[in-house]
């Protein structure tokens, strides 16, 4: 290998950033001088999304506090209790020759006797029966759940053999439970029976040993584990045996059924313990069984359950038969049962006091003196099958939310292991308590009932029985068993599935079945040893070396479906990684927006930084862990040259960008930085700017060139979706199932170019999407960020929009809008049929005007529930964004908005049969709800003119149909002048109305309290509106991060009338309107064009003014004479009329003359200029190049290629011989032409022929002269010249075409007018004279009567008569059926707030880490403090900031940076003595690794106390860093010589088609 590859390859193994550097560091001419060394330091970041950062941080740890606690105590309290509940049950059908045979204490208080209660056949019956019923629930939970998904979403049907396979298991389970439940524990004391349901694991566990054989792990360890193993199943038979041949006797033989029912009872959880990589037949048939179950278990289990309850049912029968000798009775008492029914009490008397004390209850030796039947209180036995079934329920629900937030091991495994025995000790404590004193529970448990106690019935004496000390064993085994359960390896929020075998729990032993469901191969899918750059995949390797990686033509999806095995070799797992790309569409944003955005860009940019060094170097899995690249596409990014009319160059919006790089680099790592000038790139659509950022990552600027490609933000989005999925992942040389993972794990992250987030609000979105592949979009909570009244009206606006409606949506059905401000799109979703593709669809209609181009985020989102995704909302991810201040820019950024989102909604509800049909999400009632949504927008500004009619008719005490008119006339005027005033003039009105109707809100107010005083609460009014204000107050305390949003309500209530009444008919009446209306900026012209216009302004305000005359100008227009006329003879009289004869034009000044002359001279030049250009350059095909109006005889010849400037020479015979010159270099280069008409010679100015892909004009602005040029591969030119061809070439401004467009829209703006204004007339029309009569026409309101009573006195000395007057308010039916309406749509989102703000708190929990709850560092070892803290450390020791500060990066900064202690002066002089850190974070992070290797005393306490590590913990990490960059080593080499091999044979083979030829 030569010298120069092998420094090729070290410098790429050792990273090295020379080539791409984000940072700049000083030249000399920047050295800055010593009365120069004053520093303008960052301020530190404390607003936006990092201050909500750290206040969800804070309240996230206190809820994960809460949820530990919580969830271990419901989930061991649901076990306990429904473990005991199901032994209670089981404690009173013990059978007998044929006859009950229960005997319990019963309370008496008769010194010397005791009392005992027998268990009627009546009292049995009911406790089977409940015993039946808490089998049943479970299993018509997972009925319902199959036959809802076998509804609605995707399923399989199983084949004959896998049916089969799966009833025997089932069957046999039954079996076994049945056995169990109504042979063996009700014949066994309380707590050996409690004992006996942890010796139900034996088939897991002869299963777990077949299955052991496939695991990674050294010899001597699998056979550690297999002992293991085999010592646990040992333990497990010893409990199906040793009771059974200790605990027989002549009349007990029913303890022999024991072994069967619990091996039978065991074989329910055999699908956890099967794999189908095992070596053994049978166990790796019944794996493969398992991973199909994925698709065939929710069919399957529909007539399963079904199944498994009749033979249920059925062995209850026959188990009755058999020990009963009939079943009549199980249904002849069965209303008896749970009804009141006879139980016998016997009195028993004692051979003395001392044997009554020692003596059990049952088996007693005393004398029976007396019989007595007693009645039993009704429903005990459904009480307690409620308690049973209701606890069992909790416990599940508690331990599978446990496991979804992360808590498993104290909120799921630890119970678990936890429940027998804490039964076992509160059995005890009952029973010894019972025992001592028969009346001690008789206030809680009816007194003839109780547990089957064991002998004696205390601690001690059950403590030293041999089978106590063999259930130790038995928990162990089980403890082993189920140890998985220790190490869950889970994502975050995992769907049930992802968590369990079989989704719901065994009503009988519910804790051994979570224990054994909970599935043990939930690993990720890439491992540590699988981890590996990503230039070393084949994709990379082939754009890094120029070799390309054969595609098979004859691959085809349906090939990739035919083998799961063959799918499994193709697909890389690098190929699971997640890809986002972070798309921004920006237009005209200032300069603290585009701050802010950056500074979220370069927060991502420093979290992935982080996490890839942690996998890079320390050799850890990170789950979380993404690959990110950021496109910014900036529309109309060009104008004209101030030095060159006729060429374009970036405008000030890109300047600035460029500018406000550097400033949010220095927010983010707290230190002043600049970042390298971007790369250039000439484009078919404009130009590109790429920024390497300090994290390695990308910002792409794509600069938009409205003259080559269509503008706007939709055309941005088919930009960067056709660019980043049909470009940059189609084409690529790999397999197609390759691309198809890609694809799933592909996101798009859709921003705003003003919008503020963190990293954490971004992988929130991610876990959602990794939760459910099926979704397409999700968005997250849009905080507004301004000051002033519009501001605060939309922060509550905002507020209750995501508190209320977008969680109802999520809930019910989907969320409908998923904003292009912050938004993840998974690519294949996108990449569907009907949805990219249609994105493209150009506006045709007017329609679409309105719904393609007004609305596109929420057409976007339509498109994809047209196709069955589904769309989230995650209001853990918050991102804020800058809303509109001002009230005409917010006017119009809701004119866009309303009349799109009803389109859109519109569009979606009446295509609802095909959509219901295909999307499981969205059902007929979601579609109803909308329905319900959409007519309260139509007859919203009617229902709020009601409101203020009525309101002003009671607080001013002015009649119905005065207040009727007062209140219609200026609707009716603004009405008018928005159809006939211009845009602004209708804003400004509306604005004083506002202003007005604000006032008047106040008056409303006043006579809303003084309705409610004469009404009462309980009238229809006071208790919607008790209810409104309460759900709003609610929310808020729901939303504690939020609740500042509560007091900007006053601001809503005030502008309601503005925004519910003025806003929607401004937004009607002006539909024609399909401007963008916000962020709008006057467009730089050409002078000559400035000039035209001037012109034609003068002109028309001359016509104007002449036209203003009134009467005199009336006679002027009317005599037919023009003002440039006169005659030779005129006369006049008093100016009222003249009279003019032989009319002639006046002679004019010359001004005019002059100017065409001018015209005509400059027409001259150009053909002149023309003619030399051809001649010069024969080539020469393009447009023609104009002069410089820098001066009429000198400029400037410049340009460059790659980054090199070029000139022409001053001999006019060979003009394509061009030389190189410095590109700093202003010469100035003059060519002689020789007229030969004219016999002149003058000095012209040639310009330099330019390519728009290889020397556009722009790429020589002054803000980007220190970039270098470089240029696009010649397929992504091929693309982008195809894409504009196809989809976004400019639209032609055909005139005759856009007045077309126009009328129409005008005629859909008339139409829809006219619909609205009719359906609001109407409804006025109707309630309020339905309000006028309500006398006659009204419904009687049962709440808040009022009585009036009075007293009729007739002669002495009758008694008067009493009349009592019931007055109910009244209301109009059709009034009362849009209250309920309203009332239920409230009332569906108030629940539904409820529900999701559970669900955002799980999500919020799971993302939390709590330290405290952690082991110390001094007790956790080297490699398991790296795998739990990698991304912090490599975090830690990549940051920049401190770099410059005179305490360098351990130092302790606030300490010493004390007002009294702060050195000053030495630090600006040794800040000109140390040099500006000119590196990146990788670069930063190896330095400190090198430093801690080298030399770095961990003695110090600055050190430790910065680091947080031992010394071997850090020289454990170097270790895996040399370990990386060896073995990284070795793959580049072979990988180069790899390389040189497949050249070599290239070469070869090249130049043997050469001498072929």
């Amino acid at each position: 290998m030569s010298v120069g590859a092998s420094k090729l390859m070290e410098e790429d193994i050792e990273f090295s950033d020379e080539e791409e550097n984000p940072l700049n560091g000083p030249s000399s001419e920047e050295e800055r001088k010593g009365w120069d060394l004053f520093r303008t330091k960052p301020p530190k970041d404390t607003t936006g999304s990092l201050a909500s950062a750290a206040t969800v941080k804070a309240f996230s740890k206190i809820a994960k506090v809460i949820a530990y606690i919580v969830t271990f105590l419901i989930f061991i309290t649901g076990a306990v209790i429904a473990k005991g509940t199901l032994l209670f049950m089981t404690s009173q059908i013990k059978i007998t020759d044929k006859k009950p045979d229960v005997q319990h204490g019963y309370c008496s208080t008769r010194a010397g006797r005791e009392i005992e209660a027998s268990v009627s056949m009546e009292e049995r019956v009911g406790w089977v029966w409940a015993i039946f019923f808490s089998f049943v629930v479970p299993e018509l939970f997972m009925w319902f759940r199959s036959t809802r998904i076998c509804l609605f979403r995707t399923w399989r049907k199983p084949t004959g053999l896998e049916f089969l396979i799966l009833t025997t298991f089932d069957t046999l389970h039954v079996i076994g439970l049945a056995l169990l439940v109504y042979l063996v524990l009700p014949n066994l004391k309380v707590v050996e029976a409690v004992m006996l349901t942890n010796c139900v694991c034996l088939i897991p566990g002869i299963l777990k040993i077949f299955s052991r054989f496939n695991e990674k792990h050294s010899d001597r360890t699998r056979h550690l584990l297999l002992t293991a193993d085999g010592l646990a199943v040992v333990a497990q038979l010893s409990g199906l045996f040793l009771w059974a041949a200790i605990g027989w006797t002549a009349s007990n033989n029913a303890v022999w059924i024991l072994p069967f029912s619990l091996l039978l009872t065991s074989f329910g959880w055999w699908e956890n313990y099967v794999d189908k990589d095992s070596p053994f037949v049978v166990i790796k048939y019944l794996g493969g069984i398992k991973e199909n179950m994925k698709s065939i278990r929710y069919f399957s289990y529909m007539f399963l359950t079904v199944w498994k309850v009749l033979l249920f049912f059925v062995s209850m029968l026959c188990i009755d038969w058999i020990v009963v000798g009939s079943v009549n009775h199980l249904f002849d008492y069965f209303y008896v049962a749970f009804h009141e029914h006879p139980y016998n009490v016997t009195e028993v008397q004692l051979p003395d006091q001392g044997t009554r004390m020692t003596s059990p209850v049952t088996g007693s030796t005393g004398t029976v003196t007396q019989t007595e039947t007693l009645i039993a209180l009704p429903n005990t036995a459904a009480y307690v099958f409620c308690i049973q079934a209701g606890t069992a329920l909790a416990c599940f629900l508690a331990g599978k939310f446990a496991c979804k937030i992360r808590i498993q091991l104290v909120g799921f495994a630890l119970p678990i292991n936890l429940a027998v025995p804490t039964t076992i000790t509160l059995l005890i404590t009952f029973c010894g308590l019972r025992m001592g004193n028969a009346c001690y529970f008789s206030d809680v448990i009816p007194p003839h009932l109780f547990f089957e106690c064991p002998d004696g019935g205390y601690l001690l004496a059950t403590l030293t029985n041999q089978h106590a000390w063999a259930w130790v064993f038995w928990l162990i085994s089980q403890a082993w068993i189920t140890a998985h359960n220790w190490t869950p390896k889970c994502g975050r929020l995992a769907s049930t599935e992802k968590l369990f075998v079989h989704p719901f729990y065994n009503a009988f032993l519910v804790d051994q079945s979570m224990a054994m469901n909970r599935r043990r191969d939930d690993d990720v899918e890439v491992e540590t040893e699988e981890l590996k750059q990503i230039d070393s995949t084949d994709v990379e390797l082939s754009q890094k070396y120029g070799y390309d990686k054969p595609i098979d033509p004859n691959h085809s999806d349906s090939d990739s479906e035919s083998s799961a095995d063959s799918v499994a070799n193709k697909v890389n797992p690098t190929d699971y990684i997640t890809r986002i790309y972070t798309c921004a569409t920006m237009w005209h944003e200032n300069t603290e927006e585009t701050v802010t955005f950056l500074k979220s860009i370069f927060y991502l940019d420093d979290d992935q930084c982080a996490r890839r060094l942690a996998q890079q170097y320390l050799k850890v899995v990170d789950p979380d862990y993404y690959e990110i690249e950021t496109h910014i596409f900036f529309d109309d990014a060009f104008e004209l040259s101030d030095e060159d009319e006729d060429e374009m160059v970036v405008n000030s919006y890109v300047k600035m960008l460029i500018g406000c790089m550097d400033e949010a680099a220095s927010f983010v790592h707290q230190t002043n930085m600049r970042i390298r000038a971007p790369k250039k790139y000439p484009t078919p659509y404009g130009g590109r700017l790429v920024w390497t950022l300090p994290g390695k990552t990308k910002i792409i600027c794509h600069l938009k060139d409205k003259q080559k490609i269509r503008n706007r933000k939709r055309w941005s989005q088919v930009m960067y979706m056709y660019y980043l999925l049909g470009h940059k992942l189609m084409e690529l040389p790999i397999s197609v199932d390759r691309k198809a993972v890609i694809a799933q794990n592909t996101y798009l992250l859709a921003l705003d170019g003003d919008i503020d987030f963190m990293p954490n609000a971004v992988q929130l979105l991610i876990d959602l999407m990794k939760r459910n592949q099926n979704l397409a979009a999700a968005c997250g909570r849009i905080h507004p960020v301004g000051s002033g009244l519009m501001a605060w009206y939309q922060m509550f606006e905002y507020a209750i929009g995501h508190w209320l409606q977008k969680a109802t949506e999520h809930m019910i059905g989907c969320v409908l809008c998923s904003p292009g401000c912050f938004s993840l799109f998974r690519g294949k979703c996108l990449m569907d049929d009907n949805v990219m593709a249609k994105y493209t669809t150009k506006s045709s209609e007017a329609r679409h005007y309105v719904q393609y181009d007004q609305g596109e985020d929420r057409w976007l989102c339509t498109l994809l529930l047209q196709r069955g995704y589904r769309v989230e909302y995650c209001a853990a991810s918050d991102a804020f964004t800058h809303c509109p201040e001002g009230f005409d820019e917010f006017y119009n950024q809701r004119r866009r908005w309303v009349p799109s989102t009803t389109a859109n909604i519109l569009d979606l509800l009446g295509d609802y049969k095909s959509v219901t049909k295909v999307n499981d999400n969205i059902s007929f009632p979601y579609i109803c709800y909308h329905i319900l949504l959409m007519v309260g927008t139509v007859i919203g500004p009617g229902t709020i003119f009601l409101m203020i009619v009525g309101s002003w008719s009671v607080a001013f005490h002015v009649d119905n149909w005065t207040s009727f008119w007062i209140n219609l006339v200026p609707i009716m005027l603004f009405i008018i002048i928005c159809l006939t005033c211009k845009a602004k003039f209708q804003v400004f009105v509306a604005q004083i109305m506002s202003v007005a109707y604000s006032i008047v809100m106040m008056a409303v107010m006043v006579g809303i309290i003084l309705q409610l005083s004469e009404d009462g609460w309980l009238s229809p009014s006071g208790i919607f509106l008790v209810f409104t204000a309460s759900s709003f107050i609610v929310a808020a305390i729901l939303h504690p991060q939020e609740f500042w949003c509560l007091p900007c309500g006053l601001v809503y209530y005030l502008t309601v009338p503005s925004m519910y009444l003025l806003l929607i008919i401004y937004s009607v009446c002006n539909l024609n309107n399909v401007s963008w209306g916000t962020r709008e900026a006057p467009q730089k012209k050409k002078k000559s064009d400035n000039n035209a216009e001037a012109a034609a302004a003068a002109m028309a305000a001359t016509q104007k003014k002449n036209k203003g005359n009134a009467l005199l100008s009336f006679f002027q227009q009317t005599s037919g004479n023009k003002p440039e006329d006169e005659g030779s003879l005129e006369f006049s009289l008093a100016g009222l009329f003249k009279i003019m004869c032989c009319v002639h034009r006046k002679p004019d000044n010359g001004e005019k003359h002059q100017l065409i002359c001018i015209s005509e001279s400059l027409t001259a030049l150009n053909k002149r200029l023309d003619t030399i250009e051809r001649i010069i350059n024969p080539n020469f095909n393009g447009p023609r190049k104009s002069f410089s109006r820098g001066g009429s005889t000198r400029g400037s010849i410049r340009g460059s290629v790659r980054g090199v400037p070029v000139a022409s020479t001053s001999s006019a015979t060979d003009s394509n011989n061009l030389s190189a010159v410095n590109e700093m270099e202003d010469n100035d280069i003059y060519e002689e032409y020789n007229d030969s008409d004219s016999q002149s010679s003058e000095m012209i100015v040639m310009k330099e022929e330019r390519d728009n892909l290889v020397n556009p004009y722009w790429l020589e602005d002054k803000a980007l002269v220190r970039g270098v040029v470089d240029f696009l591969t010649g397929n992504e030119i091929q693309f982008w010249k195809d894409m504009l061809e196809k989809y976004l070439y400019p639209i032609d401004e055909d005139k005759a075409e856009q007045a077309k467009i126009a009328a129409a829209l005008k005629d859909l703006r008339n139409k829809s007018v006219f619909t609205f204004f009719i359906l609001n007339a109407l409804y006025v029309t109707i309630i309020f004279l339905m309000t006028l009569e309500k006398d006659k026409v009204h419904l009687n309101w049962p709440l808040g009567v009022q009585y009036n009573v009075s007293y009729e006195y007739f002669e002495s000395p009758s008694w008067p008569t009493v009349n009592v007057e019931m007055t109910y308010l009244q209301l109009e039916p059709i009034g009362m059926v849009f209250l309920l309406m309203f009332a239920s749509v409230m009332i569906i989102q108030f629940v539904a707030m409820f529900f999701h703000r559970f669900g955002t708190l799980s999500q919020i929990i799971a993302t939390t880490e709590i330290n405290s709850c952690t082991k110390k560092i001094e007790d956790v070892s080297d490699d398991a403090y790296l795998e739990k803290n990698a991304v912090k450390i490599a975090k830690e020791f990549q940051q920049i900031k401190g770099e410059d500060d005179h305490y360098g990066v351990y130092g302790d900064y606030k300490r010493k940076d004390h007002v009294s202690r702060r050195q000053t002066i030495h630090r600006l002089t040794e800040s000109q003595k140390k040099p500006q850190f000119t590196g990146n974070l990788d670069s930063q992070f190896r330095k400190r690794i090198d430093s801690i290797a080298a030399n770095v005393d961990m003695n110090d306490p600055a050190v430790r106390g910065r680091m947080s590590m031992r010394r071997d913990t850090l020289h454990k990490m170097v270790g895996r860093r040399s370990t990386v960059l060896h073995e990284m080593r070795r793959r580049s080499s072979v990988a180069f010589q790899d390389n040189n091999k497949r050249r070599s044979s290239m070469a070869i083979a090249g130049t043997q088609e050469e001498d072929s030829d």
